[in-house]
């Protein structure tokens, strides 16, 4: 028996991380690519860019308000596959149909294609939330030890990693060389939405037959609204983290999501940016494998403190980096996503943990709820970052510009702001928030699992 439940315990950590390649590929496409898609590709005027980077911030915003509702709904659900597994199924194939739509030219103009794309858009955001909520849900039901939840945690962001930046290396590589055999670059978009969706469907297939949850709670009532608001408001510790790493979120996206349009019109070389974004992957990946055998050694607050120094000193060098001098840029990237990747990991068991605080205060667990706000930290950080972009863009003359030689000095020194000093701010803001509000350590963690099975014996 003790052996059949190791070589689950392995086909979680592994199969579990696997469902998040095509998945992550297919999101980055959306969630970076989209605005870069309507701008450049579909050449949308820039009235219409002003309307839709509004109606991005506000869908966005509404998506990740409605994330702890699609957490209730989870948490509710009693079927025969676990609560889970229904919503990744369903959500995972509707969010495919929606990803291919979003880069689809339906050849609309004015009001029709502003409502037809936010449709579209709706409904992409409903299904992947779906998805979502469901998936990292998941997480806490696999296991309550805090190492072995970093291993399935880490393994997921490496396999979540590597989706990302299959797709930031390989979309401009990708779409040119489908373009020219297609004659189109709009159709080239279409053609890896339809790549990267059949690649998710795959491995999400795949996890879902390979990993099983565990029961780590007794038979409970369901969760209703008011439930949530106190799971979420009256738990402190997710609260607290919860803004700390919405405030690093805003920050993170918002530099990548101008990555693209930063290589195309302030380096000034396009083709430039496939190599940035494997050499920033490559760190990444590296950052998440050496993490477990870091957090033997350092706690994780310790290894916050170092990968903040290491985001800093980053985003300094990038923003003195001479333009045209990949050395200085590159060297800056890498140390901003070593840095983030560390980061990103502990969110999510930061997050993770507080399951278990939530469990011991209110005496209920909701792996679902909890965890959907990492699903709102993510979107809400998009959102704003959308905002900030699609401003930035018209602000500073992008827009209007054809290539980097049209760029003003004045326009470039803007860019440069709101792409690299501003999410410097907003990163910092976030570590002092969790420097000083957030307490849940291994010990305490400890300390709460074991009063909550005291609990329960006595219950029993």
């Amino acid at each position: 028996m003790l052996e059949k439940n190791q070589q689950q315990q392995l086909k979680n950590r592994y199969f579990f991380g696997l469902g998040t390649l095509g998945r992550d590929a297919s999101y980055t496409m959306v969630s970076m690519y989209l605005m870069f898609y309507l701008t450049d590709i579909l050449n949308v005027s820039t009235k219409m860019m002003g309307l839709v980077t509004m109606a991005f911030m506000v869908t966005r915003i509404f998506d990740a308000v409605n994330d702890p509702f699609m957490g209730i709904i989870v948490d509710n659900t009693k079927s025969s596959f676990g609560k889970f597994k229904p919503w990744i199924f369903f959500g995972s194939i509707a969010a495919s149909l929606f990803t291919v739509l979003l880069f689809t030219d339906f050849h609309l103009s004015g009001t029709a294609f502003l409502v037809t794309f936010l449709l579209i858009y709706l409904l992409w955001e409903i299904s992947y939330t779906a998805n979502d909520i469901a998936f990292w849900g998941m997480l806490p039901a696999l296991s309550q030890d805090q190492k072995e939840r970093e291993r399935i945690g880490g393994v997921a962001r490496i396999c979540a990693n590597i989706g990302m930046f299959a797709m930031v290396v390989g979309i401009v590589p990708l779409t040119n060389f489908i373009g020219e055999k297609v004659g189109s670059m709009v159709k080239a978009y279409q053609i890896l939405a339809l790549i990267a969706v059949a690649v998710m469907l795959f491995f999400q297939m795949l996890m879902l037959s390979q990993v099983k949850e565990k029961t780590l709670a007794p038979q409970q009532k369901a969760t209703h609204v008011k439930d949530m608001v106190e799971v979420i408001f009256k738990n402190d510790q997710l609260l607290w983290i919860t803004i700390s790493m919405t405030l690093f979120m805003i920050g993170y996206t918002t530099t990548t999501s101008f990555g693209l349009y930063y290589f195309k019109y302030i380096f000034g070389n396009e083709s430039m940016y496939a190599i940035f974004a494997l050499v920033l992957g490559v760190s990444q990946i590296t950052s998440l494998v050496a993490f477990p055998h870091l957090s033997n050694h350092f706690s994780r607050k310790k290894l916050y403190l170092i990968a903040t120094i290491l985001v800093v000193v980053g985003y300094l060098l990038f923003f003195l980096a001479p333009t045209n001098t990949m050395i200085f840029i590159g060297l800056a990237g890498v140390l901003i996503f070593v840095g983030q990747a560390a980061i990103q990991l502990m969110m999510l068991m930061f997050i993770t943990d507080t399951v278990e605080y939530g469990q011991w205060k209110f005496g209920r667990r909701n792996e679902s709820v909890t965890l959907s706000l990492q699903a709102f930290i993510n979107k809400l950080g998009a959102a704003v970052a959308s905002g900030i972009v699609g401003l930035t863009l018209i602000i500073s003359g992008m827009k209007e510009a054809n290539s980097a030689l049209e760029m003003t000095p004045q326009g470039i020194i803007i860019f440069k702001f709101f792409m690299m000093i501003l999410p410097l701010i907003c990163i910092l803001l976030g570590y002092v928030v969790y420097h000083f509000k957030y307490k849940i350590d291994a010990k305490y963690y400890q300390e709460l699992v074991e009063k909550i099975k005291e609990r329960e014996s006595h219950a029993e």
